[in-house]
């Protein structure tokens, strides 16, 4: 991995940290992340209109690319959101994590990429980190507990979340490599715009959209920008480096969340975090030294 794609996926991985933050602080979080799409796309509307030249051709590749790297990351959010509705937050949220196991074997399988042993320990240690950092202890009868749960509906669509998020990682890398990021990024922004409005548009939830904009105005302006430069930086830095690689590095935004929370929201550090956050800090490591 490159120094300007290592540096471009962990500014992506802090932009992902802070908009998540933003989402904690607002009301309604399906109603916000809307808003967010909303004013990045509206933003990069305006940045893509500025630039010379045309827009590139929009052939039926590039729009289906656009639309299916869209409806897995709809999903994702989807799935995630029932989760996290229904389930236990230290069981479901580590499942939700396992889209890193995936990653490099489709990495492996369709793009022939190759990992050092180094950035292999690096990827392992970061998977492991983040399915750890909200567990309660670290004793095998907690480390396997979400396992135990397969059963439940919660456990299921954290582990399909980790699914379509790979597969999403997948359309994301065949996109970045077939046409131009900022580009296939922007298709990318308006085709989540367009399933997510879709949604809001159902009878029942018309009004959400105003009334978190009346709620939270402020939260929106700022979640624009961000989710704009956390979307570009991660897909440059994805252009640029093998998907293996790019996928568990983001994870730095796990702990860049930690240290947040911690500074600024109050939040206390248990060592189980704190442990959890430095193995993914020794990964990230890892990887970059691979």
């Amino acid at each position: 991995m490159s120094n300007l794609a290592f540096i471009l996926i962990l500014f992506s991985a802090l932009m992902h940290a802070l908009w998540n933050l933003l989402v904690k602080q607002s009301k309604d979080k399906t109603a916000f992340i809307w808003w967010m799409f909303f004013c990045s796309a509206s933003l990069f509307t305006l940045v893509i209109g500025g630039l010379p030249g045309e827009f590139p051709p929009l052939t039926p590749r590039y729009l289906l690319l656009g639309a299916l790297g869209a409806i897995c990351f709809v999903f994702y959010h989807l799935f995630t959101g029932r989760a996290y509705r229904e389930g236990d937050l230290s069981m479901t949220y580590p499942l939700a994590q396992t889209a890193m196991l995936y990653v490099p074997l489709w990495g492996f399988l369709l793009f022939g990429e190759k990992f050092s042993p180094t950035g292999m320990a690096g990827i392992l240690l970061i998977a492991f980190g983040a399915y750890c950092v909200q567990l309660t202890s670290f004793s095998l009868r907690e480390l396997f507990r979400p396992f135990r749960s397969l059963g439940n509906i919660s456990v299921q669509a954290a582990l399909g979340a980790g699914l379509v998020y790979s597969f999403g990682a997948v359309v994301d890398k065949t996109g970045v490599r077939e046409f131009d990021p900022l580009h296939f990024t922007y298709v990318l922004v308006l085709f989540m715009l367009l399933f997510m409005t879709a949604n809001l548009l159902r009878p029942g939830q018309r009004g959400r959209i105003l009334a978190e904009w009346y709620n939270n105005r402020k939260l929106v302006l700022w979640s624009g920008p961000v989710m704009l430069c956390s979307f570009l930086s991660f897909r440059y830095g994805l252009q640029l480096s093998p998907m293996s690689y790019a996928v568990p590095v983001r994870q730095a935004s796990l702990l860049i969340a930690v240290l947040i929370g911690v500074l600024f929201l109050g939040e206390r550090c248990g060592r189980i975090r704190f442990a959890s956050t430095m193995l993914i800090l020794a990964g990230v490591v890892l990887v970059r030294l691979g």
